[in-house]
């Protein structure tokens, strides 16, 4: 199974990481696009190839829906965040510093309280513009799930030619402003056994973690139906065993069943 945003905006949703959150596609709402083809991903396989040619929501598409849902919802300051995910990684969006810039400004017109987040898999970070843009808001939460190049080829199936240490040397720009997010799980694809959870996984990522300095880190697990079925969720307790290596160091962890 897999499960697509067909709007711009949808939710609110009760986020279990972030709260109250409104979420933003600035994706087709008919399929996914992505640069990864993650295991996990509950919109499913990526099949860009397949698509033909790919239309984006304009930047006043997404303005005009961005302010009719804060102008007309959100007075009791309920809104915690505003979130850009939505049918795969939101930073592909050819203008998608310009939709951050007007982001900032509907929300500090019409929810300040709220935050700005955005779920990223880091990709796209080599480009000064993204970097420039995910500097300005407030959770810049970008991905690493192995700190190992061949289970990160297994898990995400990047697109592109993509190796872990490029991607810490990308997240290093940040200077620490973000949130690095892992998703822990074990199982089988591809008649292939996938474990990020082994010793020297965790050692290696907990190694990469210190390099990159984050703000903090969201640990997680599978929550939603995935499109290869052989996989497993972790514990709670697995999770907290793994968040603790980092809190021995001092990093903030948040854990999320």
């Amino acid at each position: 199974m897999s499960f697509l945003f067909d709007e711009i905006i949808f939710g609110p949703v009760n986020s279990r990481r972030l709260g109250v959150s409104l979420g933003i596609n600035l994706l087709p709402t008919d399929s996914k696009f992505c640069n990864f083809n993650c295991v996990y991903c509950e919109c499913g396989w990526t099949k860009n190839k397949e698509q033909g040619k790919i239309n984006f929501p304009s930047r006043k598409m997404v303005f005009d829906a961005i302010e009719h849902r804060l102008s007309t919802e959100f007075q009791d300051n309920s809104l915690n965040v505003i979130t850009y995910a939505g049918n795969g990684e939101p930073t592909i969006h050819p203008e998608f510093s310009g939709v951050i810039e007007d982001t900032i400004f509907l929300r500090n017109k019409y929810v300040p309280q709220a935050k700005i987040a955005v779920l990223s898999n880091a990709t796209m970070i080599f480009k000064e513009n993204i970097v420039n843009a995910l500097k300005t808001i407030d959770m810049n939460i970008l991905k690493l799930d192995s700190a190992i190049d061949e289970t990160m080829q297994k898990i995400n199936q990047p697109l592109q030619k993509l190796t872990v240490d490029k991607v810490v040397e990308n997240m290093r720009k940040f200077e620490g402003k973000l949130i690095v997010q892992t998703l822990f799980f074990k199982g089988n694809y591809n008649h292939v056994f996938v474990d990020n959870t082994t010793e020297k996984e965790i050692d290696t990522w907990v190694r990469k973690i210190e390099i990159i300095k984050p703000e903090s880190v969201m640990v997680y697990t599978i929550a939603r139906d995935t499109p290869e079925p052989g996989l497993d969720k972790l514990s709670i307790n697995d999770l907290e065993k793994i968040a603790d290596k980092l809190r021995k160091l001092g990093i903030d962890v948040q854990v999320s069943g």
